[in-house]
């Protein structure tokens, strides 16, 4: 059976990613992707893929918007274009996307299959499957857009899609894996994401398992015209209402509409461990270690809480705005895009994937006990509060190599100094 892991909520934002994020994100979501690897497998990556909270919140940490359905199409193009060169190293390919490139999945598949040896036919109808029971066998009044395949060499794979229902201008993302799965019409969710609407027509619940026999019997019997006939002669009549049947209670993020982020957004208590891991680490002894000059407790910061999508536990994605205070959004929210401790953050990742691919992994084993020791602070530490920090950034967001869409940060008075710590 598949595993259902959760449910949220995402706002129907439009737009594109910029060019200059675009290719930040492209770099820190190979980096990232291939440090999952190194440390947990393949096998994990697809897993944390599959993961409604842990997938927002990696999107967050990538300068994304926080809680948009923008989050799903940017990191998808982002580990699409950023894993294609390593494809044949790491063993794991991209397929699909938005719109054209949704329906360009098949054939894609059936490629990845070929140069690799595996059935790529198969995967072509898992791919044409997924996005028929998500479209048709489950009417919850979202219109497919998006569809991407993630599949590795031995033929595991996660499917991300996504519906949007311009109405409610709202988005729900949908998480497929393939381990564990035994049906694709037998409750095969990893994971739904999407605003709760009442009763919906899902087909692929187990518990409508006698509704699909019946229609196979009654489209057997009567064909389609006569199904016809059937339907003209039913009269509209009153469905009394009935309780909703209890189901096993599963984690629901419910992202909100609002763009800032808010105290209500963050565990603070984890947001204190992040700064104090940054303090207490000691940013020239950091860098030394990780030979890449110019490294202070800011750029340790952002380390702290890519170091702990590399390794924390699912519990705790369960606030995925926290993440965005590592490279801020976009939008400005919760504060320009710092390019420079970005650079900085993808230069020491990618010093310590390199080293660790040689075989010397002391450099990753670095980025794993800042999360631990973050981990071990929160417990204690204290802090500024999330609207104090957020106000000091973008302060010194100029200092920072600050951009948006809106454009570069300028200078907040004459006394600021131009030095990233």
């Amino acid at each position: 059976m598949g595993r259902r892991s959760g449910s949220a909520d995402l706002p129907l934002h439009g737009g594109r990613v910029p060019a200059w994020l675009g290719q930040r994100m492209t770099r820190l979501g190979a980096v990232i992707t291939q440090a999952i690897m190194l440390e947990y497998g393949r096998d994990e990556l697809l897993r944390r893929l599959a993961h409604p909270f842990w997938f927002q919140s990696f999107g967050a940490v990538m300068g994304m918007d926080w809680h948009s359905s923008g989050i799903t199409t940017s990191v998808l193009g982002a580990l699409k274009r950023g894993l294609a060169p390593l494809s044949g190293e790491l063993g794991i390919h991209v397929c699909g996307g938005r719109g054209r490139h949704s329906r360009a999945t098949p054939a894609e598949l059936i490629a990845v299959g070929n140069r690799v040896g595996i059935d790529g036919d198969a995967l072509a109808r898992s791919s044409r499957l997924v996005a028929k029971v998500d479209s048709a066998a489950v009417q919850d009044g979202f219109d497919l857009y998006l569809h991407g395949f993630i599949v590795t060499d031995d033929g595991r794979w996660v499917v991300v899609q996504q519906g949007m229902n311009g109405t409610a201008k709202q988005a729900r993302r949908y998480h497929w894996l393939s381990e564990g799965l035994g049906s694709f019409v037998d409750a095969p969710h990893a994971a739904i994401e999407g605003k709760a609407q009442g009763n919906i027509v899902n087909l692929a619940d187990r518990r409508a398992s006698a509704s699909r026999d019946r229609q196979l019997d009654l489209l057997r019997q009567a064909g389609p015209d006569g199904i016809v006939r059937h339907l003209a002669r039913i009269e509209p009549r009153a469905i009394p209402a009935r309780e909703p049947e209890q189901q096993a209670m599963l984690p629901h993020l419910v992202m909100p509409g609002h763009h800032d982020v808010r105290a209500e957004n963050v565990v603070e208590r984890r947001l204190h461990g992040a700064l104090a891991a940054a303090v207490e680490c000691g940013p020239q002894d950091f860098a030394e270690l990780l030979l890449v000059p110019g490294i202070g407790a800011r750029t340790i910061r952002s380390l702290a809480m890519v170091a702990e999508v590399v390794h924390g536990a699912p519990c705790r994605f369960s606030d995925p705005a926290r993440f965005s205070l590592a490279h801020g959004g976009k939008d400005r929210h919760p504060y320009p895009v710092p390019t420079k401790v970005y650079d900085r953050t993808i230069e020491v990742m990618k010093a310590a994937v390199g080293a660790a691919k040689l075989g010397n992994d002391e450099k990753l084993a670095a980025i794993r006990r800042l999360d631990e020791q973050a981990r071990q602070l929160e417990r204690t530490a204290s802090g500024p509060s999330v609207d104090a920090l957020i106000a000091e950034e973008r302060g010194r967001s100029h200092e920072y190599g600050g951009r948006s869409v809106y454009g570069w940060e300028p200078p907040a008075g004459p006394d600021r100094s131009m030095a990233v710590s």
